[in-house]
């Protein structure tokens, strides 16, 4: 399926709003080949992250993705009058600030399981904040599964490999939660391409992320000079793949169906980076970490299959 860079537009070439989405009884099955396809790229992008981040600074890493990102989509950015204000909030949230903390935790930690798990915390918590946010309704069925999938992450807490680098895990869940709250500002943002707005999110993210790196990094220039191109290449990887086809997807999707129906399909995600690390990093599973895993993939499950009420998707014409 292919993402247009314009957002859905009337008959009369008026960019349709939310109240004129029809209503949705089920995702339609392009859309959820389509979410697939985002989970598999995001789930090698964590391992490909995790690789580049032994040998590279996770700031000066992020700031690098961002500038390619920037560099790609420089021909498509315009200005947006009306909106800038919005994007700007989205491109802080979205880029610089989440995947600058995601990038940090995940180099402070001893594998990419955990990180992942942790990181099936982006479910609940934009499920929460589209109830108080966006009016969405949840029952109490999926207040169950959110409280399970909470209860997952406590007994994945206790894993050696997480008391361990604390930090790291502290610095995913503070992503995984500014991750959720870009979920509803780009659910809110209307009449802006998938590209346009992964354009402002780069440069707007790289300018942030550089002198970052230069006031509390070392050793920028050695590294990229040591850097293999095996690890260049994953840093491509994340940059091409991971944000043009797995965010501009997310955008797409927000724009097309509520916040507490999309998020919940980013679940596979997470279960394919465990994957993809035990396969391409030989990394081993404690009990501990299989059982707070099942136990938040059950709550993420209860969250999944609990449809929405208020469900809306954006019809094209």
């Amino acid at each position: 399926m292919a993402i247009q860079d314009t957002p859905e537009m009337s008959g009369d070439g008026a960019a349709l709003t939310p109240s004129q989405f029809p209503e949705l009884h089920s995702m339609r099955s392009q859309h959820l080949a389509f979410m697939l396809l985002v989970n598999v790229v995001w789930g090698l992008a964590t391992v490909a992250t995790k690789v580049a981040l032994g040998q590279l600074p996770p700031v000066m890493a992020t700031a690098m993705r961002f500038s390619l990102i920037g560099l790609v989509l420089l021909p498509v950015l315009r200005w947006q009058p009306g909106r800038m204000r919005h994007i700007l909030a989205v491109a802080v949230s979205a880029g610089g600030v989440q995947l600058g903390l995601f990038y940090a935790g995940l180099s402070y930690s001893s594998g990419v399981a955990s990180t992942a798990i942790l990181g099936q915390l982006g479910v609940p918590f934009s499920t929460i904040l589209s109830i108080f946010l966006l009016g969405e309704t949840v029952r109490w069925r999926r207040w169950g599964g959110i409280i399970l999938a909470f209860s997952g992450t406590m007994v994945l807490g206790f894993d050696p490999r997480v008391l361990d680098h604390p930090l790291g895990a502290g610095l995913v869940l503070a992503a995984t939660f500014v991750g959720a709250s870009s979920s509803i500002l780009m659910r809110k943002l209307q009449g802006v391409g998938v590209f346009q707005l992964q354009a402002w999110i780069a440069v707007i993210s790289a300018p942030i992320l550089i002198p970052v790196t230069l006031i509390f990094e070392t050793g920028q220039w050695a590294a990229i000079q040591a850097a293999d191109n095996f690890t260049l290449a994953c840093i491509a990887y994340t940059a091409l793949a991971s944000s043009l086809v797995g965010h501009g997807g997310m955008y797409f999707m927000l724009q097309r169906y509520p916040v507490s129906l999309v998020m919940p399909l980013t679940l596979l995600a997470p279960f394919l980076t465990v994957v993809f690390g035990i396969l391409f990093l030989g990394e081993a599973l404690t009990t501990r970490l299989v059982l707070g895993g099942a136990i938040t993939f059950i709550g993420v499950l209860i969250i999944t299959l609990r449809k929405p009420d208020s469900a809306r998707v954006l019809e094209p014409t």
